[in-house]
């Protein structure tokens, strides 16, 4: 039982924080060995020609806005192609598109899911490399810029924006930990890249070639993690560019971001039982080892396990064991305690993030084994879900 309590509470630090230091200290190695990521300047004569690719699902609130903004972005117009398609939007969202003549429109009354719409345009593009951006985010002036330098090094297959969540200085739970969390993952996700690869991207934000594009089950519920990881199982690099980001808003409440997650969650195993080359060490060791230590644990026992460890140390606490594992013990109840502030002070609109982040984390985690169940019982559709924002 001593075993099976510190094998499982070994798994979930290494997931949510271990990695992070082993990681940290692998990059610091290669530094040291003089071994970083070349720094690419691209003069206007060698850009590519990019199709900024938006799929919009009743976005009439922000779709103007993101019209601007994608106007605005600094890029040679004539190497420039900005695309929506908006199939199955029932609102005004395609008749505002329609009062841009700079911008492309694809739009059919069906909806059949944001996977089945990409797969209907992409065809239609001509470009060297297709970004994928949200209708609700906002990207910064030299985006594309940064994005696209990477692509200098043939090796690379895609490339990752960052993703940042604007925040209220006093922020409730879904911003406060989504914040923390989104934080967390730019850092990993840099010296992911660092070590040899990111292992996915978010669709707020990244790019492909569009020769090495592969087009994923029709039924896929990620699909932007989905799509990146074709391409790493095809032995080219995912790039992570900070300089490129994309501006969201958080979740509008707690309840919307569970949904979110719950959804991730269903998507990221069902990505995990479809990526048989990813999970393969004898593919590309590096890879996959990357790939576990990112996504594959926590998407899957770590959940689990926490509730394992608690139950364990609870075991061995009444065993009358040495004073380490009462100390354990303390540290999980407050831990949990903490979390349940947090959902109260989230109800009665207390901000105060001290709390905010356990909640998160166990929310979290909860929406693992809810997206886990919703998976194997075949309730997650891949249809468009837009989740409400502040």
């Amino acid at each position: 039982m001593i075993i099976l309590f510190w094998i499982s509470l070994f798994i979930v630090f290494y997931a949510f924080a271990g990695y992070g230091i082993f990681l940290y200290i692998l990059i610091r190695i290669k530094r040291w060995m003089g071994k970083k990521n070349v720094a690419y300047n691209v003069p206007d004569t060698a850009l590519p020609t990019v199709a900024l690719l938006i799929a919009a699902y009743n976005e009439e609130d922000y779709i103007e806005e993101k019209i601007k903004n994608c106007l605005e972005l600094d890029y040679p117009p004539t190497l420039f192609d900005i695309v929506f398609v908006t199939d199955g939007s029932n609102d005004r969202t395609p008749e505002k598109i329609e009062r841009y003549p700079e911008v492309r429109l694809f739009h059919k009354p069906e909806r059949s899911g944001k996977m089945a719409a990409i797969k209907r345009v992409l065809p239609e593009l001509n470009s060297d490399i297709v970004v994928f951006t949200d209708a609700n985010t906002f990207l910064n002036k030299d985006a594309i810029r940064e994005l696209v330098k990477h692509y200098q090094n043939p090796k690379v297959g895609a490339v990752a924006g960052e993703k940042k969540i604007m925040m209220e200085a006093t922020a409730d739970a879904s911003s406060a930990g989504e914040g923390f969390y989104w934080k967390y993952e730019s850092a990993l996700k840099k010296w992911d890249y660092e070590l040899y690869s990111n292992v996915g991207a978010a669709g707020e934000l990244f790019s492909i070639r569009r020769s090495l594009y592969q087009p994923v089950e029709a039924d896929t519920i990620i699909d932007d993690h989905m799509i990146a990881m074709r391409i790493a199982e095809k032995g080219y690099i995912i790039a992570y560019e900070p300089k490129a980001y994309a501006l969201e808003t958080a979740s509008a409440n707690s309840k919307e971001e569970l949904k979110r997650k719950i959804r991730i969650a269903a998507g990221g195993m069902q990505s995990i039982m479809r990526l048989k080359k990813a999970i393969n060490p004898f593919n590309n060791p590096i890879l996959t080892f990357q790939y576990i230590s990112h996504r594959v644990l926590r998407w899957t026992v770590t959940p689990f396990l926490m509730i394992l460890v608690f139950i364990l140390n609870i075991a061995i606490v009444a065993g009358d064991h040495a004073s380490i594992y009462k100390l354990l013990l303390i540290a999980q109840v407050l831990f949990y305690a903490l979390s349940l502030l947090g959902y109260f002070f989230e109800k009665r609109q207390l901000r105060i993030k001290a709390c905010f982040i356990p909640y998160y984390f166990c929310m979290m985690n909860y929406a693992v084994i809810a997206g886990i169940n919703r998976y194997f019982k075949k309730s997650q559709s891949a249809a468009w879900e837009k989740s409400k924002r502040k």
